[in-house]
């Protein structure tokens, strides 16, 4: 006879994410790894974030003080593809050489064969991560995407909003991510917002929190939406907050922007980098882990539904250091238990 399980006790070893049991058919959130970060042009070992966001898990306390415990509906994580991260591998060694030269491949044989290849590895992920989360929801499952770099969301978000039109994406980063084929790569971290701005009509629109580090260009982009993006720059908000406006406000004015059902991406880099400090692109500025939680709090209790979510851009240290991949895991964490709270699948513990 098994025993019963005990949510204050130490993960086991051979448990699954969060120190838990769960089988796939159990789960009624599906975590997806995408261990793929190719086009990479700052800090490498994106790719290493979903396996340091597992390990990491088992030390997260069970019981949420603001949504209860998520962890009873069931929560399951994916293996690790290999074939994904053999893409990484290939793609990175690859992209190394493009992104010496800047993306100017000129008339060179071999860095516009080596481009097209990395571009093709990358479709290849956007297709395989399309085809496992759009699987995962027609079970009418929750899915949380793990990446690699940010931008694996790609297929997830396309599945998202192909089930779910109309959907807002709140957009947690310090960079817009509105590049168009930043550096050659057609499918770049830094791009992947445009690429769903321009790529998936169902997207109603784009809000965007914590931006800090943008061109130009990316700032007209926006400005020339109509509305579909939004952009609550960090400046802004800092500036904001000098003036005396309490978090609680402009986590209100930021809400207000979005659409009834909003899927969640959030890159890692959204934060204060000392906390996370071996991202691959740190910026200076950024939020605090309690306001990136109190802002994904104010979505659900202004009545608004989280339809998916995912988290980006962790990278160990380099000595196997957990830090990163600890933050992760409780960012993960939270933006499970507010998505099941929105669904009302749990409840907020009473107070």
């Amino acid at each position: 006879m098994s025993k019963p399980f005990d949510p204050g006790a130490a993960a086991p070893s051979d448990s699954g994410i969060f120190g838990l049991s769960h089988s796939a058919e159990e789960a009624r959130v599906i975590v997806v790894p995408a261990p793929f970060a190719a086009t990479t042009s700052y800090g490498g070992g994106a790719e290493d974030g979903p396996a340091a966001i597992f390990e990491a898990s088992k030390q997260v306390d069970l019981f949420d003080r603001e949504t209860g415990r998520p962890y009873e509906p069931g929560i399951h994580m994916l293996p690790i593809p290999a074939d994904m991260r053999a893409w990484n591998d290939e793609g990175r060694a690859l992209a190394a050489k493009i992104i010496e030269v800047g993306g100017d491949v000129g008339g060179d044989a071999p860095l516009t064969r080596a481009l097209g290849r990395v571009n093709e590895l990358s479709a290849k992920v956007n297709d395989a991560v399309y085809a496992t989360v759009k699987a995962q929801l027609a079970k009418k499952k929750l899915v949380a995407l793990v990446g690699g770099d940010h931008a694996t969301p790609f297929g997830a978000i396309r599945a998202h909003a192909e089930t779910f039109p109309g959907l807002g994406i709140l957009h947690i980063d310090a960079h817009a991510d509105l590049r168009e084929a930043y550096e050659g790569f057609t499918f770049s971290h830094a791009s992947i917002m445009f690429n769903v701005m321009t790529r998936i009509p169902e997207v109603g629109r784009l809000v965007q929190v914590g931006i800090r580090d943008f061109s130009e260009a990316e700032a007209a982009f926006g400005e020339s939406s109509g509305g579909r993006v939004v952009t609550h720059y960090d400046a802004d908000l800092t500036a904001k907050a000098y003036e005396g406006e309490a978090w609680g406000q402009a986590a209100a004015r930021i809400v207000q922007d979005l659409p009834k059902q909003v899927y969640v991406s959030f890159d890692i880099d959204g934060l204060d980098p000392t906390l996370c400090p071996h991202t691959g692109t740190p910026v200076p500025g950024g939020l605090a882990f309690n306001q990136a939680a109190a802002l994904v709090a104010a979505v659900v209790k202004s009545g608004r539904t989280l339809v998916g979510v995912d988290v980006n851009e962790v990278v160990p240290g380099p000595e196997g250091d957990e830090w990163d991949g600890n933050v992760g895991a409780r960012i993960l964490y939270k933006l499970i238990g507010w998505m099941l709270v929105s669904q009302g699948l749990t409840k907020p513990p009473s107070r």
